[in-house]
């Protein structure tokens, strides 16, 4: 089957959100011309879909009449090969605390395809260092809940979604012996870290080897606007060592699809970073322009695109149809190597960076 590369599934497939009960209309199958890549001892495709949004009121404006939608983007994206989905057992805010897993969870559930599909997906989820959680044991109760949330024997990847480090540094090894636990109680195929610093990330791995227990992925903020020493530190550790960068925010939350400038901001607490930095990438949203321009593609292909090149798996967000149609676009075609290098010095030439996450270690 031959298609083109810059062609999308038409948005007229999809209905729009209606009452109960949802019905949700099948996707057809798009081949994408693109392998998979390794993820430790699994096989997952080289773009993944983050999860953030799906119960996030406060930064990302969820409303349960959104879940009609948001399983078409699932559909649309294991109908077209993606297989990778991030996601967090801290995710959704308040009552709706858990959300973005117990969402996946039935969406596995009530996909209408391949009657193994729950079995070829890999759910990637975080457990957070709550200062509850002071015991190996506590962790692997936390595992067993999001077990419970997505209905599914295994999880693919279970990591820890932030380092203690800097504030509790006692509870650390409590927390990564909750790893090493879960990993030998066959509740995870394998473990990962979220917000780790290279040293943290070196002192992690060489606990974990000595347990027998590989370390498979390190998430860390990676994008043309996270592209700082710390940021290629890791990177350059992960690939000498074997472990997978996840990139997550590849589009700076927004800053990188072009949709947004200094007099049209986004709603809510996102304005207020967009204020501070939208003003300085001037230089690095033209050559995205221009190189998307030139290539048939949009400008969050091109920044997603990347983020591939640079040999990391990206986990845009989505919310939409529209963002998840777009999203596969970054897929099936390369950035040139001079393309990358124009980009990296369009970056490195813009004043706005990204903030990094507070949470994340040296």
């Amino acid at each position: 089957m031959t298609i083109s590369m810059s062609t999308t599934t038409p948005s007229a497939l999809f209905t729009p959100p209606i009452a109960s009960p949802i019905k949700i209309l099948k996707i057809p199958r798009v081949l994408w011309p693109w392998q998979k890549v390794k993820l430790g001892p699994m096989t997952v495709s080289p773009m993944g879909f983050g999860t953030w949004a799906w119960g996030n009121q406060l930064l990302w404006g969820y409303q349960e009449s959104m879940d009609s939608e948001l399983q078409q983007i699932f559909n649309l994206a294991v109908d077209n090969g993606i297989n990778l989905f991030d996601t967090a057992d801290s995710y959704g805010t308040g009552k709706l605390n858990g959300q973005s897993e117990k969402l996946l969870g039935r969406f596995i559930g009530e996909f209408e395809g391949q009657t193994q599909v729950g079995d070829k997906i890999v759910i990637a989820t975080k457990f957070a260092a709550y200062p509850w959680r002071l015991t190996p044991n506590q962790f692997v109760n936390a595992c067993k809940s999001s077990l419970d949330r997505l209905q599914v024997e295994q999880i693919g990847i279970g990591q820890l979604h932030w380092s203690t480090a800097n504030y509790a540094p006692f509870q650390e090894r409590a927390l990564w012996d909750g790893l090493v636990a879960m990993y030998d109680k066959g509740l995870v195929r394998a473990v990962g870290v979220s917000n780790y610093g290279p040293k943290q990330l070196l002192k992690i791995h060489d606990y974990l080897q000595k347990r027998g227990v590989p370390l498979s992925s390190a998430q860390v903020q990676f994008s043309l606007l996270s592209m700082g020493e710390d940021q290629m530190e890791i990177k350059s550790i992960c690939d000498s060592l074997g472990i997978r960068v996840i990139s997550y925010s590849p589009l700076g939350l927004g800053m990188l699809t072009g949709k947004y400038s200094p007099s049209n901001l986004p709603r809510g607490p996102r304005s207020l970073l967009f204020r501070q930095i939208i003003p300085g990438l001037e230089p690095l949203l033209i050559s995205l322009k221009e190189i998307a321009e030139k290539r048939g593609k949009t400008i969050p292909q091109v920044a997603i695109n990347w983020c591939i090149c640079k040999g990391t798996i990206p986990i845009p967000g989505v919310k939409s149809v529209k963002q998840a149609e777009e999203n596969l676009g970054a897929l099936g075609w390369k950035l040139r190597a001079s393309e990358v290098d124009d980009l990296e010095f369009a970056a490195s030439q813009s004043t706005g960076k990204m903030l990094q996450n507070v949470f994340q270690t040296r």
